[in-house]
């Protein structure tokens, strides 16, 4: 049989994989021939346990060699048990059966005189340790810590660490035994001492057992402040010096038990902060392992405690590692101060410029953390500066950092933008430098903003005009603009002069449509690109006035009648069909309404939304929140559905989906449209004209609709006809309960008429004192049944106030069940406690 070292050499001279199969297979066979000759020469075993170990750094099967590995445990030999030991370590783990056999070979070399035996055993031990091994064996190992061998402590300590994070049950038996090791003079043990008494205290944190253990512990805090003085201010030291500084790596242990004693204990803190002040100016930072110590001091200022102006010093320390040449220390600061900011705002501000030069760095993942953290600077005062500095970046950025840079300008610019002049710029900027990367919510956003700000609507369309002229690769850029132009295409045309140095040039309406033509036949109108620009061009059929123009934007629709997309041809039919309703067609293409904005959830960070989102703030930390969590707040969402969820017919498919997954995915759901003044009687002429638009003929008198709701139908896509006037059931019906609690009483009365069935929701309020506001209904049917949704009478209840709410349920397909079945979605709010509960309703036989 061939050495291992032959075996090695012969594996390694292998030309290909098959060949080193061969290899492998040949000797593993050889292997298991040997092991049943069952040969009685230790050499032999030894020999072949080697080999499996090689096999096993191979990633070959090598099982059946555990039981070889036992029996040379058992040998008195001391290379025998070495390698015995460090197979059992390698091919044996905490689930395997043999390793019940292993438990007696370690009692017995535990009490053996040989030091390195017992050394053997303990590294076994704590590398391979079981629940049921360390109940048995912990007696050895608490005898073992009193020993007068340093060499064996020091094992010893690291091997009941290794028991008590396997049975914390047993900590109780190491208390006492860990004290002395952390009075011991000896460095190696003290060293591991504190490394068992660190991971006791720190278990004992994460269990949440009122930091018993660690409170046990805590007294001791003066002697090791005594030792780190000692350390840090002593000369040269032959067996502990590294490059100059005494023992760097007890220091480190040191001060991180320190941290885990003062955590939260004031007391502690300032019996510590003299020492972290001297740890933190007398060490010296030109070399690595001085670094080492000062990053632990620095950890440690900022998590206990200590004073403001200790924290400044483990601020400005971090300043310093961001001038360091090497990339892991700048990382390491880069990474640390995204935590400290929140606690230490204005002394990592004084670090800024520093941190934008790191933006700069060849170091992809320097420029990452440097982004991150630049984020977190920005406020009211340097809002101008810092966005500056990040459209720079953004200019040059690599791809993979242009989503989150638009996303995070954009929240910024909205929550700290001195004017709306700025804002509006900053956005443009951003659309044109990464348009495509600009995510829904930010292009939303800017679009509100607009549509917000009258004054400026001119000075927009026609920045967003003269960016769409020079620029069309950019989607976020082309899809603000063709919406800006669609609404505002009179004012561009109207020009005006915003700025001195600016003369903004004269633009006709040729020019306007030469430009949505040049984008539709260009390589970049994707979809949305065309869906949108279709849209705006038939909004200018009432913007512009040549008729020669008129006359294109007619035949643009007309050439998209037969696009190979649904959504595309179904809006170049639908809107070219109006072409032959001129009056229907002014009103239904009408700017639309400045969508409202409420202060609650206009910014981020503002108290009223932190009010409304309480619940969801107590339960994450502020490093867990996410940038889905800043979209959501920016455009106004929340993780939970607040008491005032948007019911209109008109929110859009996207809204009707939501809904739907709320209240239970396979449902055809419904909710009320806007509660609107009765108009007047309208002609039944304009009604059926706008039926007929949507292939839907017109057979019963219906009530004139408003032209937000028809303008929202036509350019949603969705083809959802106007809401039918209900008839509501007679007052004699039988009312059935629907929803009753908190003084909140719901019934509903129904009256059924062939596959139809109308149903009169009345709500109550029971409570003869308190008021009730945001009551609101929402409900599903399954798919085989359509809803139609009312709005409420009044969504303000005073004691003992009613209200009603009408919806009729036809079937799509066959007959009316029975017995209806809604699930209901009821929100209302009470005493300043907003209420949303979901119940299912079955009509009663």
């Amino acid at each position: 049989m061939s050495s291992l070292k032959q075996f090695i050499r012969n594996v390694r001279a292998a030309k290909t994989i098959a060949d080193e199969r061969a290899v492998v297979q040949k000797e593993s066979a050889a292997i298991r021939a040997s092991f049943r000759e069952e040969s009685h020469n230790p050499n032999t075993r030894r020999n072949n346990v080697a080999k499996l170990l090689y096999l096993f750094t191979l990633g070959e099967r090598t099982h059946f060699g555990q039981i070889e590995c036992l029996k040379l445990l058992a040998s008195p030999r001391f290379a025998d048990k070495r390698l015995g030991y460090l197979g059992t370590m390698l091919l044996l783990d905490e689930n395997q059966e043999v390793l019940t056999l292993v438990t007696n070979s370690l009692k017995n070399d535990l009490n053996h005189p040989n030091q390195y035996i017992v050394g053997l055993a303990l590294c076994t031990l704590g590398n391979i340790a079981s629940v049921e091994m360390s109940r048995d064996l912990f007696p050895e190992i608490e005898t073992i810590l009193s020993s007068a061998n340093p060499y064996i402590r020091r094992k010893a300590a690291l091997c009941a660490m290794k028991i008590c994070r396997k049975v914390p049950d047993l900590q109780e038996h190491f208390f006492e035994k860990a004290k002395l090791l952390l009075s011991d003079r000896n460095h190696g043990v003290l060293l591991c001492g504190i490394t068992l008494v660190t991971s006791m205290c720190e278990a004992d944190e994460a269990e949440g057992d009122e930091l018993g253990v660690t409170e046990m512990f805590r007294p001791l805090t003066p002697s090791l402040v005594k030792i780190l003085k000692s350390l840090a201010s002593s000369g040269y030291a032959p067996e502990h010096d590294v490059t100059g500084i005494t023992d760097p790596f007890l220091q480190v242990k040191i001060l991180g038990l320190l941290r885990v004693f003062a955590r939260g204990d004031p007391q502690t803190s300032e019996q510590i902060n003299d020492i972290l002040a001297q740890v933190a100016t007398n060490t010296d930072s030109t070399k690595n392992v001085g670094n080492s110590i000062l990053y632990e001091a620095v950890l440690t200022i900022l998590d206990i405690e200590a004073d403001s102006g200790l924290r400044v010093l483990g601020v400005n320390i971090l300043g310093k590692f961001l001038s360091n040449r090497d990339n892991n220390i700048r990382y390491v600061a880069l990474n640390t101060l995204i935590k400290v900011v929140a606690v230490e705002p204005n002394a990592v501000q004084r670090h800024r410029n520093t941190i934008l030069d790191c933006l700069r760095d060849p170091d992809i993942s320097i420029r990452r953390r440097a982004l991150d953290l630049s984020f977190t600077l920005i406020n009211e005062s340097n809002v101008r500066v810092l966005i500056r500095e990040l459209l720079s970046f953004l200019e040059v950025a690599d791809n993979e950092f242009k989503p989150i840079m638009t996303t995070q300008i954009g929240i910024a610019a909205d929550r700290f933008a001195p004017n709306k002049r700025w804002h509006i710029d900053t956005m443009l900027r951003v659309l044109k430098l990464a348009g495509n990367y600009v995510k829904e919510q930010i292009l939303s956003s800017f679009v509100r903003l607009v549509a917000n700000t009258p004054d400026l609507q001119t000075y927009s369309v026609q920045k967003l005009y003269a960016s769409l002229k020079d620029d069309i690769t950019q989607e976020g850029l082309t899809l603000a603009g063709s919406w800006a132009i669609g609404e505002y295409g009179d004012a561009l045309l109207r020009g005006g002069q915003y700025e001195e140095e600016e003369l903004v040039k004269e633009v006709k309406e040729s020019d306007i449509v030469d430009v949505f033509t040049t984008i539709l036949n260009s390589n970049y109108a994707g979809l949305i690109v065309t869906e949108y620009i279709i849209t705006a061009a038939m909004k200018l059929t009432t913007r512009l006035s040549d008729p020669a123009q008129l006359d294109r934007l007619r035949r643009l629709m007309l050439a998209h009648q037969t696009h190979l997309d649904v959504e595309v041809q179904q809006r170049s039919l639908e809107y070219g069909n109006l072409f032959g309703y001129d009056q229907i067609r002014r009103g239904v293409l009408e700017k639309m309404p400045p969508p409202e904005i409420r202060e609650s959830q206009r910014v981020l960070g503002e108290a009223t939304s932190k009010k409304r989102n309480s619940k969801i703030a107590a339960k994450k930390k502020p490093s867990q929140v996410t940038e889905q969590d800043m979209l959501l707040d920016l455009m106004g969402g929340s993780d939970v559905p607040g008491p005032d969820i948007s019911s209109t017919v008109n929110a859009g498919q996207n809204n009707a989906d939501l809904l739907a997954d709320i209240l239970g995915g396979g449902a055809s759901v419904s909710s009320p449209p806007p509660q609107t003044t009765s108009p007047p009687p309208a002609g039944q002429s304009n009604v059926s004209s706008i039926m007929d638009l949507f292939n839907t003929p017109s057979t019963t008198p219906q009530p004139q609709v408003a032209k937000t709701a028809a303008s929202a139908d036509l350019f949603s896509g969705m083809a959802t006809p106007p809401p039918v006037a209900a008839t509501p059931p007679p007052s004699g019906a039988p009312a059935h309960m629907a929803y009753g609690k908190n003084d909140l009483q719901i019934t509903f009365q129904i009256q059924r008429s062939g596959n139809t069935a109308q149903i009169l929701a009345r709500f109550r309020n029971n409570s003869n004192v308190e008021h009730m506001s945001n009551v609101n209904l929402q409900a599903a049917v399954p798919k085989s049944q359509k809803l139609q949704l009312q709005a409420i009478s009044n969504g303000e209840l005073d004691g003992g106030q009613e209200a009603t709410q009408q919806m009729r349920i036809a079937a799509v397909t066959g007959a009316l069940p029975a017995k209806l079945r809604l699930r209901l979605k009821v929100g209302y709010t009470k005493g300043g406690d907003a209420v949303m509960e979901q119940v299912d309703w079955s009509e009663p036989t």
